[in-house]
């Protein structure tokens, strides 16, 4: 336990996470991370200096027959953290939207509600339970997906709402969480989520899988890579196509006005 919580509090200390007084909403789905991550703050707040408070909150996306409430509401009753839901018709919004990405449409509506309601009842920062395999994952599928490269931060502060989302797990496996949650005896409930296993980040992670059998350092450069440094050497950013006309008007001696020499 000790080892464990040692992880957690290297992400609050060195991404400056957690500060005196804040007021924390846990993002919690009922899986194993989002488990794990309540458990872990929980602990936390029972040993810091600086004091702090918790919630939960879990979106129903009306993707199961049946919500368990009452599970993660004893979850919550037994860390003595305040635990409340809403629905969220993501069946529904996904048929409107029309897009060729379910999951884009899913995440952007649970992310809206979630940050909505803590705004409303005062909470200043929300806590997501991704982990170090997500941010991989997240950074590769910017690069194969999006030709980008990009992935999501421990901290991050939004202008527009005022909230600061914060990720404390940054520093674990995810076969770590699942060993960890195991021992602990945190009991994961069934992903109702008919997609789960058939998206983009599923490729990606079993990629990264494979890559990893064969030689572990993959992994380990992969997560290297995702740090800013000195070590990035990469193109200047594309040119807009009147910069372009511009320069090559120069470099032949034109006139830029008249296009003349």
């Amino acid at each position: 336990m000790k080892e464990i919580i040692s992880r957690v509090w290297r992400a609050i200390i060195e991404f400056s996470l957690i500060e005196a007084d804040d007021r924390i909403l846990i993002g919690l789905s009922g899986g194993k991370d989002s488990l794990f991550l309540t458990y872990m703050l929980a602990h936390i707040r029972r040993h810091s200096a600086r004091p702090f408070s918790l919630g939960a909150f879990t979106i129903d996306t009306r993707f199961g027959e049946t919500f368990p409430q009452q599970e993660l509401q004893n979850f919550c009753d037994q860390l003595d953290i305040p635990f409340d839901s809403t629905i969220v018709d993501i069946p529904r919004a996904i048929a409107q939207a029309k897009v060729p990405d379910p999951c884009a449409t899913c995440a952007y509506f649970r992310r809206g509600a979630l940050n909505r309601i803590a705004g409303e009842r005062g909470y200043n920062k929300v806590a997501l339970a991704h982990h170090h395999d997500d941010a991989v994952e997240t950074f590769m599928m910017g690069l194969f997906y999006a030709g980008r490269l990009k992935t999501f931060l421990p901290k991050t502060p939004q202008e527009r709402s005022g909230l600061t989302i914060i990720r404390p797990l940054v520093y674990f496996r995810e076969r770590e969480i699942i060993e960890n949650a195991n021992q602990l005896g945190l009991q994961p409930l069934k992903n109702p989520c008919p997609y789960n296993g058939n998206t983009k980040r599923q490729e990606i992670k079993e990629m990264l899988s494979n890559l990893e059998a064969k030689d572990p350092e993959y992994y380990r450069r992969f997560s290297a890579a995702m740090r800013s440094g000195e070590s990035a050497e990469l193109w200047p950013a594309e040119p807009d196509r009147y910069t372009l006309k511009g320069r090559y008007l120069d470099f032949r001696g034109y006139d830029k006005n008249t296009q003349q020499r």
